[in-house]
C-alpha cells in the first residue's frame, strides 16, 4: 500500500491519543453552514450546547466541527470524513448548487472518494463507513506542510507528546508525517512545494490519556498558549524537538480524558428520516 492509498482510518494504535474530537473553523454565516453541513452532509447540529447565533456545534458521530461566527477560516489541507451514506450524498448535495451559488461550494467524485469544498473553501474528502458503522465521524485531517519538515514533526509528537509517530516516503523528495491515535484516526502532515497562505488561527482538539507528563514537557519549551493545567492546555507552535526550530502551527487544544467532556454523548440525527413514509424509531443513528 503505498502513503496515497492511506485508508481513512488505521487500525487501532497503541498510541496515547484517545480522540481527535473536534476541528474548530470559523465561518460568517450559519445559514450557509446549516445548508452545507446539515442539510448536504447530513449531519446534526448539537441541540444541547453553543445553540445561539455567535457559535454552531455540528455533531458528526462522536466527533464534531465547531463553527463559530466570524470571518471564515481556511484549513491548509483537507478534512477526511466517513460516511454511511456515501452512494446518496451526490444526490443530497445537487440540490444545494443553486443556494450555495457564488461561493466557493463544489463536489466530484474521484475514484471511491467524493471530494468537496464547503461555501468557504475548506477541502474535504468524503469516504466510504467500513462495513457495520452506523455513524459517520471525521477519519483524519491532513495538513500540508513545507518541505523539510515530515521528520522534526514527527519527532514532536514522538519526543514532546509521547504518542506513535512515522514518515513515509511521497514520492518526489516528499514525505508524509503520520499520527495515528488509538481512535483509528490520525494527523497527516504532507510536504508540498505549493505556496502555503499564512496560518490563520483554526485548530483542532485532542484528548491524550495521562497528559501530565506531556503538558510538563510543552511547558518547560515555553509552547503554550493556554495553560490551565493538565487537563486543559494549549499549543500552536510545532517545532524540531533537536533544535527548537519552528516547523508549522497548527493550534491544538489538549483536553486530558478526565475532562467533563470527554465521552460527552452526542445526538445524531438519520438523515435519510422523511416526513413522508415516516418510519416510528428511527429518528436517531444508533450507536
Amino acid at each position: 500500500m503505498t502513503p496515497d492509498d492511506l485508508p481513512p482510518l488505521l487500525p487501532g494504535a497503541d498510541s496515547a491519543l484517545a480522540l481527535l474530537e473536534h476541528v474548530n473553523l470559523t465561518q460568517p454565516d450559519q445559514r450557509l453552514a446549516t445548508l452545507f453541513y446539515v442539510v448536504g452532509l447530513g449531519f446534526t447540529r448539537d441541540p444541547f450546547l453553543m445553540v445561539g447565533l455567535d457559535n454552531m456545534w455540528v455533531n458528526v458521530g462522536r466527533t464534531q466541527m465547531h463553527l463559530p461566527t466570524q470571518a471564515p477560516q481556511r484549513l491548509r489541507g483537507r478534512i477526511g470524513l466517513v460516511v454511511p451514506w456515501l452512494a446518496e450524498l451526490p444526490q443530497r448535495l445537487q440540490p444545494l448548487c443553486a443556494a450555495l451559488a457564488g461561493t466557493a461550494f463544489g463536489f466530484h467524485a474521484e475514484g471511491a472518494t467524493l471530494q468537496l469544498r464547503c461555501p468557504w473553501g475548506n477541502a474535504f474528502s468524503v469516504h466510504a463507513a467500513p462495513p457495520g458503522q452506523a455513524l459517520p465521524g471525521i477519519a483524519y485531517v491532513e495538513l500540508d506542510t513545507p518541505p523539510g519538515t515530515a521528520e522534526g514533526i514527527a519527532r514532536c509528537y514522538a519526543e514532546l507528546m509521547g504518542v506513535p509517530a512515522e514518515v513515509r516516503p511521497l514520492g518526489g523528495g516528499l514525505q508524509r508525517a503520520l499520527v495515528p491515535l488509538a481512535s483509528g484516526q490520525s494527523l497527516r502532515y504532507a510536504e508540498t512545494r505549493a505556496p502555503l497562505p499564512p496560518y490563520d488561527g483554526h485548530h483542532v482538539q485532542l484528548y491524550l490519556r495521562d497528559a501530565e507528563a506531556a503538558h510538563g514537557r510543552f511547558r518547560a519549551r515555553g509552547l503554550l498558549c493556554r495553560d490551565h493545567g493538565a487537563r486543559d492546555w494549549r499549543f500552536t507552535a510545532l517545532i524540531d524537538p533537536r533544535d527548537g526550530r519552528p516547523l508549522y502551527e497548527l493550534e491544538h487544544e489538549m483536553r486530558d480524558c478526565t475532562h467533563p467532556l470527554w465521552g460527552r454523548r452526542l445526538v445524531n440525527r438519520n438523515p435519510a428520516q422523511r416526513q413522508a413514509g415516516y418510519r416510528p424509531g428511527e429518528d436517531e443513528l444508533p450507536g
